[in-house]
């Protein structure tokens, strides 16, 4: 499975260095994993009720009214996941690579985050905020 991050272009007009030297060219950040394992079919409906009850409770937790499977006739529901084919991934290696700009330096950084901000990108932004190397 390959899990992709925000994904963004990175102007080099945003780093400070552009100023100073001149010496930069476009680039692009990203996150991404390749998760490796083999796949479980799961057709038990105690497995799968389970599955879409914490699959519902997540996606519905913002809502004011979230709806809940109780909500639906038990009936109807048993139907549903009559129809439903459970797939687990059992991971047994994980690679993972980010490219956030973590080889600029700090003023490069700050520019990529406000270019990216700018844009309208805060997912993006944000990734290469967490990713900063910590200053001293």
């Amino acid at each position: 499975m390959i899990i992709q991050g925000a994904d963004a272009y990175i102007s080099p007009s945003w780093y400070a260095s552009k100023a100073e030297h001149g010496r930069v060219v476009p680039t692009w950040n990203y996150s991404t994993a390749h998760v490796y394992g083999h796949l479980v079919i799961h057709e038990d409906p105690a497995w799968l009720a389970g599955q879409v009850r914490r699959l519902t409770s997540t996606n519905e937790a913002d809502f004011a009214h979230p709806w809940s499977v109780d909500d639906a006739p038990e009936r109807y529901i048993s139907g549903q996941l009559r129809a439903i084919v459970g797939i687990e991934l059992v991971i047994t290696r994980i690679q993972a690579k980010t490219k956030l700009s973590q080889n600029r330096s700090a003023a490069d950084v700050d520019g990529v985050v406000a270019g990216l901000s700018a844009r309208g990108d805060t997912e993006s932004a944000a990734d290469v905020e967490r990713a900063r190397p910590a200053r001293t």
